[in-house]
This record gives C-alpha cells, structure tokens and sequence, in this order.
C-alpha cells in the first residue's frame, strides 16, 4: 500500500514496530503536500523542519525501546485558527499578517504528547467563521472530488489535506458544523462531540460552549483514536461528558445492537431547498440501518425555524469578542465586519436571553429527540458548491443567510451540546462529475461510544471510497 494511503492507525502500528520510520512518514506526506497543496488551497503554511524534527524525536524513542503515544509518527496538521509556538498564524485574515505566537494552544501539545507530527497550519476562513474556506490570505480551498467546488468550511483546508491523501487525520474544530460541513464536501469522517468531552484548554475559555475540537479522517477509527487522545478532564474543566470506559477506539468495534433510529429530512434552522441527492442520501442509510436490524421512525423538527436566532445573536457576539485593534476593521472581510457589527449592536440583555434560548432549546430538543436512539438527516441541504457562490461581499447578511440555507441542520447540534457525525456514505452525479454527499447521525449528549458503533458498522456494511490518495492533480 502506497504510504500516504495509509490510515492513521496503520501508520502508528507500523511506525511502533519498526516497519517504518516516522521521518519516512513525514517526509512522504510532506513531499505529496508541497506538490498538491497548490491546487487544493489545503494549506496556509507547511512546517517541514518542524514536522521532520519532530518525527526524528519519535523514531529516537523507538529506537531506545521507549514508549510511544498511540498516534506515533501520524502526520496531523494544525487548523490555522489554532496556535503553534514559532509558526505564523494568520487565521485566514489579511488583519494577523506576521503574527507569530509564543506558544502552543493545549490541542496541539496534546496532540504532541499522543506522537504527531504536526506538517503544516491547514487553511481556513477569516478566523472561522464562514462555511466555506476562502481566506484572505490565501487561495480556496477545494474539495479533490472537483477543483470547482469548495472543500467547506472553517476547516476546509483539513478537509482538502485528508481527502487528497495529505495526511490521515488532520485537526479540525466545529462550532456550527465546521467538521462536519468539510467532511460531506470531501467525502471524510467527521465528529462534533459533545460539549465538554474535549477540553478547550487553559488558553482557550469556551464561552457558550459552541465549539467542539476533534479531526478529519478517512476511516471511523481513526476519529475514534483521536477522541480517545483528546477526550477527558483537563486542568480548569467546569463541566465535562461522561466517560467512556475502554475508550471510544474498543467502543467502535462492538456491536451496536437493535436500535430505534429516527429519520429527518425537513429542514431545521432555515426554510431551505434540500436537494433531492441528499434526501436519497439520508433515506437510503436509513435502509440500510434497517437492513442491519435497526428499527427505523420518521423523527420531528425539534423546534421552529425562527428559535434558531440565538444563534446568530452568540455567533454575532463571538465575532465581535475577537481581540483586534481598530486600525485592523478596514482589511477585515464584509461578512466578519457585519458579524462584528451586530455582535457590537447586541445589548448584554440580548445576548443573555440568547443565552437563555439556547439553554431552552436544548431541552426541546432533547424533548423531540431522546426517544430515539439515533438521529439520520442530510448533513447539507446540496452538494459541495461552487467557489465563490455562497460568499456574498456585497451583501454580508444575505451571505449569512445563505449558509444556514446551505446547513440546515448541523448548529443543532452545537447549540444542544450533543454529538453528531458525518459519513461519506453516498455519492451522487452533479453536472458530469461524481461528488460526495454526507450523511449526519446525530445521538444523546455523551453517546459518542454508541454513534462511532453504528459508524463503523456502516461502514463495514457499505463502505466508502477515497478515489483521490492516488491522484496527482
């Protein structure tokens, strides 16, 4: 098998048994990267003395007979809304040129800790918060199943890495669907886990508790791997997910038994056009899951479409809470401006009834929902779509309204701290050319272990393909 087509957990097994060495790893990954990124728009930067010196640090200590993490020798980049001590971090915008940081947010040291090897800061949006990747800094970044078409976003370049055989996993964080979104655009795995399984680290407060860390992978394990690494209380946790005994990795791999599974396909958070391929996506798993055994029920809209603007209010607010000096507002990008416009227009009263729908909304979701077992939808509402047709610089509000359209139902899931997974478990023709269409399944707060059980048993079951770890672009 071609090295760059290895998953992460062969790659770690090879590099602890000696079969290969972790700077063999780095510098096959590297030299695929620095050949296709270009065309991919996957990174923002590539870090090959880092990645090669890190990787010379791991084979040393196999070598001494020393014990290794669980990710030995596994190529992972860096989202580049995340610090790296010593390399640039521009966040996808023009306003953080040459800002280089001190230090390490505690994901990249965790990931550290656990063997990685961190070969580059992936590509993202201005400092997240868009769908789609198109940064200021950089080129888009492109799904590999069409150069055309967007890898997604905010963690698009991850995505595009992924996808094209760059690395096997690669860090990847969600607050509104930014895992799950890249992954049905490439065709990956993609977890949001639920809020406080991973910590958001001593540098890093979680404030509403959007956002949940985790990777990009091309096989359920791997992700399962990596929760295993990045789950867990860290130092000044105030709430944490209950754990998972023997870990997520030996969860995936038992049997799920008979479940009851809800099917939902009628928008949530937007009145939208769902495309009819991502319908058929959702209703074939859905048989699927019954041919396995699962029982299967249409599920409810947990709450009216108009509930969702407390979203946009703490979204709002988050923009507008970003640290930067007034000379920088005129380089920043329509939509962060407006963003940051509406966040600064919102009152602590407003911002703390958001707070409180928020909080609301998590009980009725759990209300519609907590009589199934699992949730299946469409993780978005069309397929990957075209660079550049759902950003909207005249008209910032009309792009933002756009990208709920596009995600209908993915901030459910933030805003109810419950965990949810995308699958690449369909593919559709669009215009001549084949493209990747995810499936979300979504579960109880806490019950990762049981949605990457019935992952990995889809995709025993039906399986998926990465066309793309062979390619050259």
């Amino acid at each position: 098998m071609k090295l760059t087509s290895r998953s992460a957990v062969e790659v770690a097994e090879a590099v602890r048994s000696g079969e290969l060495t972790a700077v063999e790893v780095a510098a096959a990954h590297l030299e695929r990267s620095q050949r296709l990124s270009p065309a991919l728009g996957a990174f923002a930067r590539l870090t090959a003395d880092l990645a090669l010196r890190t990787a010379e640090q791991v084979d040393a200590r196999v070598a001494a007979g020393q014990q290794v993490g669980p990710l030995a020798g596994v190529p992972c980049p860096i989202k580049d809304l995340n610090a790296v001590a010593g390399i640039g971090m521009e966040a996808g915008s023009a306003a953080m040129v040459g800002f280089v940081p001190d230090t390490s947010d505690d994901i990249v040291g965790w990931l550290a800790e656990a063997g990685t090897v961190c070969t580059g800061k992936t590509s993202t949006p201005e400092f997240g918060l868009p769908c789609y990747t198109e940064p200021a800094t950089g080129a888009p970044a492109r799904t590999p199943w069409d150069l055309a078409r967007m890898a997604g976003g905010s963690s698009g370049g991850a995505a595009a890495a992924v996808a094209a055989g760059l690395a096997p996993i690669a860090q990847a964080s969600d607050g509104g669907g930014s895992i799950r979104i890249p992954a049905s655009c490439c065709g990956l795995v993609g977890l949001k886990a639920s809020r406080g399984r991973v910590s958001s680290g001593r540098g890093r407060p979680p404030g509403p508790g959007l956002v949940s860390d985790g990777v990009l992978s091309r096989t359920v394990a791997d992700t399962a791997l990596a929760l295993d690494v990045l789950a867990g209380p860290r130092v000044g946790d105030t709430y944490l997910a209950p754990a998972q005994p023997g870990g997520f990795l030996a969860a995936s791999r038992r049997e799920p038994g008979r479940l009851r599974i809800g099917l939902l396909t009628t928008p949530v958070i937007a009145e939208a056009d769902v495309h009819p391929v991502c319908v058929d996506a959702a209703e074939q798993t859905a048989a699927h899951l019954a041919a396995l055994g699962h029982d299967i029920v249409a599920a409810p809209v947990p709450f009216p479409v108009e509930r969702w603007a407390a979203f946009q209010a703490l979204w709002a607010v988050g923009a507008a809470s970003i640290p930067l000096p007034a000379e920088a507002e005129p380089v920043l990008r329509p939509l962060t401006r407006w963003l940051r416009e509406v966040g600064r227009a919102t009152s602590g009263l407003e911002y703390a009834a958001a707070a409180a729908a928020v909080q609301q909304l998590t009980v009725e979701v759990a209300q519609a929902w907590d009589g199934y077992d699992l949730v299946v939808m469409p993780t978005l509402a069309q397929p990957p779509a075209l660079i550049g047709a759902i950003r909207d610089d005249d008209d910032p509000a009309a792009d933002f309204a756009a990208q709920t359209r596009f995600t209908p139902w993915t901030s459910v899931f933030n805003l109810s701290g419950r965990p949810a997974i995308s699958l690449p478990l369909h593919t559709a023709e669009i215009d001549g050319v084949r493209l990747p269409i995810g499936v979300m399944l979504g579960a109880r707060f806490g019950e990762e272990a049981l949605l990457l059980s019935v992952a990995a048993q889809l995709e025993a079951e039906v399986g998926w393909q990465h066309p793309f770890l062979a390619a050259e672009f």
